[in-house]
């Protein structure tokens, strides 16, 4: 098992993953997938009833397609909340124990995300995608198993992704909120 808060501690802010990691063309794709989110004012009211911390780590690349989109809907929601911290780690550099740890269907699938408690206890994995871009997908069924992102997804999708994406983050913050641990640390 890895030691979430050493890999926390080593991975990037969205800014400076794709600093690092994205070619100027796959930065543009990441930046149009993020122009395409708004928050709505139900999603802010229910990003500002979170109380308790969550860490977010996104194992990702910048070349998917996929991850493109998802990072963007990512960063969407942890800019609505200050209590997210939200990380990404590329996924040809990550630690063999971390790779190990968020196989999905057996394979290393792009992206996935690692959600932390405050003190770095596993609550969760969801990836690669959500059931809007998998049914999608299926209506396409030509398409590649991950995609390039040359073609963003349509506004509408994203909008759909980011609603989907909004329920897992409360469903971890209602784990936390009701966690034995945490509501005696807390004293709630």
């Amino acid at each position: 098992m890895p030691s979430w808060s050493e890999v926390f501690a080593a991975s990037l802010p969205y800014d400076r993953f794709l600093e690092i990691y994205g070619t100027p063309e796959r930065r543009t794709r990441w930046e149009q997938a993020y122009a395409q989110l708004e928050l709505r004012p139900a999603h802010r009211r229910r990003l500002a009833s979170f109380r308790r911390q969550m860490n977010v780590l996104c194992v990702a690349a910048t070349w998917c397609g996929d991850c493109a989109a998802q990072g963007a809907i990512l960063r969407r929601i942890a800019e609505g909340c200050p209590r997210i911290d939200l990380r990404f780690l590329e996924r040809d550099n990550a630690p063999e124990d971390v790779l190990r740890n968020v196989r999905i269907n057996g394979g290393q699938r792009v992206p996935v995300v690692v959600f932390l408690s405050e003190d770095f206890e596993d609550c969760g994995h969801y990836g690669d995608r959500p059931l809007s871009f998998y049914r999608d997908l299926w209506r396409q069924q030509a398409a590649p198993a991950c995609s390039t992102g040359v073609v963003p997804p349509a506004p509408r999708l994203m909008q759909q992704g980011l609603r989907e994406w909004l329920v897992e983050f409360e469903r971890i913050q209602l784990m936390l909120r009701l966690t034995g641990r945490l509501r005696a640390l807390h004293g709630d």
